[in-house]
């Protein structure tokens, strides 16, 4: 029961509103501008649509420089749109840490720490570059999108259910500790935190997103469902537990998609 009630108290909106608002308010307009089309999108190939499986990174590897630049901002975006509203735990307990500083140095801190989370996670749109690069996702699932589906899914089922998810997830589910662990002090203490916390986010997540990009990386629909499969094994009691289901549900359903793909 102690424990219980001070997590109550911890995240307590009496406590601490503005983190959480702030956050929620910018993970809310990063939607908005998702889904309202925005962004500027990285050129165009004909017979691609934005939602269609390597259609986004495809166009942008044809754009040179500047559609690769649009990508990892459009990407950017959408994992601030994804990330965010699961990492408010996280950003609310590093508020609460801080302390021996005014509130123009704690904000600048939390900046610091919510920026580089962001800065990590638009950077690894560099990785669905560098795949479509060698295998184009595109041209890969307008003939054997069955098979690519599957096989995606038979992978998140190995990851989901492997012990290194389940050591970045144990960091991801209790943010408390990991503040505890790796705390430093000052604004750069902020980043170098936000750095190592999004390395274990990073690998506690990157499958579901090799998904999404199989599906089409700028699939709305998509984008929601894993947003909220991460976001439950992240912040839930039986989060873990889901994990492991996703990983079970995945291994199966990719079995038999790679089977009808073969038959």
């Amino acid at each position: 029961m102690p424990t219980r009630t001070s997590l109550r108290d911890q995240f307590s909106l009496r406590q601490m509103p503005f983190v959480a608002l702030f956050t929620y308010g910018i993970a809310l307009l990063a939607w908005v501008a998702i889904m309202a089309r925005w962004l500027p999108m990285p050129g165009s190939v004909s017979g691609l649509h934005m939602s269609d499986p390597g259609a986004p990174e495809a166009m942008a590897l044809s754009n040179g420089l500047t559609g690769v630049s649009l990508y990892l901002v459009m990407w950017g975006v959408m994992m601030v749109a994804m990330m965010y509203p699961s990492s408010v735990p996280l950003f609310r307990l590093y508020y609460k840490t801080i302390d021996g500083t005014t509130k123009a140095g704690k904000a600048a801190r939390v900046s610091a720490f919510m920026g580089t989370y962001a800065l990590v996670w638009a950077l690894t749109g560099i990785i669905p570059l560098i795949v479509n690069a060698v295998l184009p996702i595109a041209t890969i699932a307008n003939q054997h999108s069955t098979l690519l589906f599957g096989g995606t899914l038979v992978l998140l089922s190995a990851y989901q259910l492997s012990p290194y998810k389940h050591r970045c997830l144990k960091y991801c589910r209790t943010p408390l500790g990991f503040l505890m662990e790796f705390h430093q002090p000052g604004i750069r203490g902020a980043a170098r935190m936000s750095f190592r916390f999004s390395v274990f986010c990073v690998g506690c997540c990157w499958a579901l997103f090799a998904v999404m990009v199989v599906v089409g990386s700028m699939n709305i629909l998509w984008m929601a469902v894993i947003t909220v499969l991460l976001s439950l094994e992240r912040v839930v009691k039986w989060g873990d537990r889901l994990a492991r289901g996703v990983g079970v549900a995945a291994g199966v359903g990719g079995g038999v998609f790679i089977l009808l793909a073969v038959v």
